[in-house]
C-alpha cells in the first residue's frame, strides 16, 4: 500500500517525541491555587535530620520551621518522654549534651545512673523531670563547631508542637517520628490503663489524623513513617496503624535494644523477608552500606540490592556537611556525596543535617533535566513547524 506524502515526516515527529529524555527527577508538579502543594514522590525524600540542625539546635520548633523553608519532604524527630507521661520531640534520654540543665541548681539533685541499652549512662534523664521543668530548659547547639548563636533561646518542645509545625507548612510536609528507646521509656514511665509508650505514641498520630498505608490518598494527604531500632516496637504498633514504618539499624557492633540480635542477623535475606510484613523499609547508618577504612570509602556491600530485592526502601543516615564528617573521596564537596548516594547506590531517601544542601542539589539536577527537555522541546516545535509546511506543499 502507497504511503501518503506526510506519512515519513509525522513517523519522525513521532519517534522525536517518544525519544526525548525525562528528567531523572522532575519537579515537583504545581497544584491549583489555594491548595497546598502536595508531597513530592518522583526523587529521595529529604529527611530534615531532627530539623535544619546544622545551622539551628536539633529538635526545635525554628530547627523545624528552617527545615521546611529549605525545602524537606519530610521532618524527622526522635520521641521521649517526660515523668509525667507527656511526649517530647528529643533525641538524648539525658538532658546534658543539648540543653542548660546545667546551670539550672535547683535540679541538680536529678542526677541519675540507669541502663541504657544495656550500658550504665549517668546525667539529668528526661522521665525524671516533669513537662513544665522540662519546659523550663533551653536547648543548645550539640557540635561547638557549629553555631552558636541559638543556644538559650529555645525551648524543647512536645510530640504535639511538633506534628502542628508539619500541618502548618505552607505545603504538605511529612513527619518522620521515632519510638525512641522505648524499652528503656516503658520501664520509668507509666500511664493509666497499663498503656505502653508505643500506644500514646500512636494515640498521638490519630489524635492528629495521621493514617493510610504508603502512598494511599490519607497517607499522600498526611505523609508519616514511623522509625524505631526496636523491631518489637514496630510489630507492635503494626497492628495499631497501618502508616508505614522504617526499622532502623545501627552499626555492625550494635544488637538491638529489646531482641538482642546481631547486626548480621536482622540484614539477612531471611530476616528482610520476615520484617517486611511490618514495615516499608529500613534506615541503615549510611558506613554499614558503604564501608569506610581510613576516612575513605570502600567497596559498597549488597544491602542496598537486597532490601531492594525484598520490596524494602532504603533511608540511610547521616548526611552532614562538615569535613568532619565527609569522606575523603567526596573532596569535602557534600554534592559529590549526594550524587553517589542518589544515582550509584540509588537510596530512597536520605536524613540530612542541612535540608537545604540536599534540596538545592536535587533542584539543580532537576532543573539540569528540564533544561534539556526544554531544548528538545524548541527542537520538537520546529519539526511540527516543518511538517506542517510540507503538508501544505
Amino acid at each position: 500500500m502507497a504511503l501518503s506524502p506526510c506519512f515519513s515526516p509525522l513517523v519522525f515527529l513521532f519517534l522525536i517525541v517518544g525519544c526525548v529524555a525525562r528528567p531523572f527527577y522532575p519537579l515537583p508538579s504545581k497544584v491549583a491555587e489555594g491548595t497546598r502543594k502536595p508531597l513530592q514522590t518522583s526523587r529521595p525524600y529529604n529527611i530534615a535530620h531532627r530539623g535544619s540542625n546544622g545551622e539551628i539546635p536539633e529538635e526545635t520548633a525554628p530547627a523545624y520551621q528552617r527545615a521546611i523553608e529549605e525545602g524537606a519532604d519530610f521532618i524527622e524527630t526522635d520521641i521521649l518522654s517526660s515523668k509525667d507521661g507527656v511526649l517530647i520531640s528529643f533525641h538524648d534520654v539525658t538532658l546534658d549534651d543539648t540543653t542548660d540543665i546545667l546551670q539550672h541548681k535547683e535540679f541538680a539533685n536529678r542526677k541519675r545512673t540507669y541502663e541504657v541499652q544495656g550500658t550504665n549512662t549517668t546525667g539529668f534523664f528526661t522521665v525524671d523531670f516533669t513537662i513544665k521543668e522540662l519546659k523550663s530548659l533551653r536547648v543548645k547547639q550539640r557540635y561547638p563547631f557549629r553555631d552558636q548563636q541559638y543556644n538559650g533561646k529555645f525551648t524543647i518542645i512536645t510530640f504535639e508542637e511538633y506534628i502542628a509545625i508539619a500541618l502548618d507548612a505552607p505545603r504538605v510536609v511529612g513527619i518522620y517520628p521515632e519510638i525512641k528507646n522505648p524499652v528503656f521509656i516503658n520501664e520509668h514511665v507509666k500511664w493509666p490503663g497499663g498503656k505502653r509508650f508505643e500506644d500514646k505514641f500512636v494515640e498521638t498520630l490519630k489524635k492528629y489524623g495521621y493514617k493510610g498505608s504508603y502512598l494511599s490518598k490519607e497517607w499522600m494527604a498526611q505523609p508519616a513513617f514511623i522509625q524505631s531500632f526496636a523491631p518489637t516496637s514496630l510489630i507492635y504498633v503494626s497492628n495499631q496503624t497501618d502508616l508505614p514504618k522504617i526499622f532502623l539499624i545501627d552499626d555492625v557492633t550494635v544488637p538491638t535494644q529489646d531482641t538482642n540480635q546481631s547486626y548480621w542477623e536482622i540484614t539477612s535475606d531471611s530476616y528482610f523477608q520476615y520484617i517486611k510484613q511490618y514495615v516499608e523499609g529500613i534506615g541503615p547508618w549510611k558506613d554499614t552500606v558503604v564501608p569506610v577504612k581510613d576516612n575513605y570509602e570502600l567497596t559498597p556491600t549488597d544491602l542496598v540490592a537486597r532490601a531492594h530485592a525484598h520490596n524494602l526502601q532504603v533511608h540511610p543516615y547521616t548526611f552532614r556537611n562538615e569535613n568532619q564528617f565527609l569522606h575523603f573521596n567526596f573532596h569535602q564537596d557534600p554534592y559529590q556525596e549526594y550524587a553517589y548516594w542518589i544515582h550509584e547506590i540509588g537510596v530512597d531517601g536520605i536524613f540530612t543535617d542541612f535540608t537545604g544542601s540536599l534540596n538545592n542539589y536535587q533542584e539543580w539536577t532537576s532543573q539540569s533535566s528540564n533544561d534539556s527537555d526544554s531544548s528538545a522541546s524548541k527542537l520538537l516545535h520546529k519539526i511540527a513547524l516543518l511538517v506542517n509546511s510540507y503538508e501544505r506543499v
